[in-house]
């Protein structure tokens, strides 16, 4: 398989955030796949006039607001379509060090058929309540794989092999919001594919934009979780025996 990687940057309403983010990724001569989730007029516009004068940057535009992971889904079908192999998923928020991205890439190539993701590194401005719930979240994660292997599954700077993802995806519905990230790496994991962490600088910009809805996207997860809890109990057996295989 030859490797012809894009970057996939899922947005909703981070129209200054886009910006700046484009001009760190311009450097690095990859194509890129900006995935509208219906923003409002004045970011739908900024992204509009991004992909104008940048003829790397492609921007899909969702009609109304669907949630990240139908947005890098939408990503990911649109990569395929281009003959992609693989997709670099960056959020467009800036909290992720874009300088790793050749380094991501580079694992992601000598390792083809794994998904490559980022473990945090956090800095001094991550908000404790974030990174307890985060940890809760990691001893869900190891329960449902009975393995240590995904050392997170929140961070959203990955890279996946694009055709196994849209394989999955059409046979098992993946979250759609913010239980996106954990869901399909689990799920991932589950059909045998690699994970491969790579700890990666996680900065909290002090005019950050959180579209975390604690309620909703509480709820979510814990569903997912519990989903995700049953499933594992099936296949116990075979996770158990290619632990001990591996």
């Amino acid at each position: 398989m030859s490797f012809k990687p894009c970057i996939i940057v899922p947005i909703y309403n981070h129209g200054a955030g886009a910006c700046l983010l484009a001009e760190k990724l311009q450097p690095f001569g990859l194509p890129a796949i900006f995935v509208n989730d219906g923003s409002q007029a004045d970011c739908t516009e900024s992204l509009r006039q991004l992909a104008a004068r940048h003829d790397w940057i492609e921007v899909v535009e969702h009609a109304k607001n669907s949630g990240k992971g139908s947005a890098v889904l939408s990503g990911f079908r649109t990569a395929q379509g281009r003959g992609f192999s693989h997709g670099l998923q960056i959020d467009a928020d800036n909290q992720h060090d874009t300088d790793d991205i050749p380094r991501f890439l580079a694992v992601a190539e000598k390792n083809p058929s794994a998904v490559v993701t980022g473990q945090p590194l956090f800095d001094a401005g991550a908000p404790m309540g974030r990174k307890m719930a985060r940890y809760l979240t990691h001893v869900w994660v190891w329960v449902e794989t009975l393995s240590f292997t995904i050392r997170d599954s929140m961070c959203g700077f990955r890279v996946y092999p694009i055709d196994a993802v849209t394989s999955l995806t059409e046979r098992v519905r993946i979250g759609q919001h913010m239980d996106f990230d954990s869901d399909i790496l689990v799920r991932l994991f589950w059909t045998g594919m690699p994970v491969i962490s790579l700890p990666t600088a996680v900065t909290y910009p002090p005019d950050g934009i959180s579209h975390f809805r604690m309620f909703r996207d509480n709820v979510l997860i814990t569903r997912m979780h519990v989903r995700l809890v049953f499933g594992m109990l099936w296949r116990a057996p075979w996770l158990i025996y290619r632990r001990a295989f591996a």
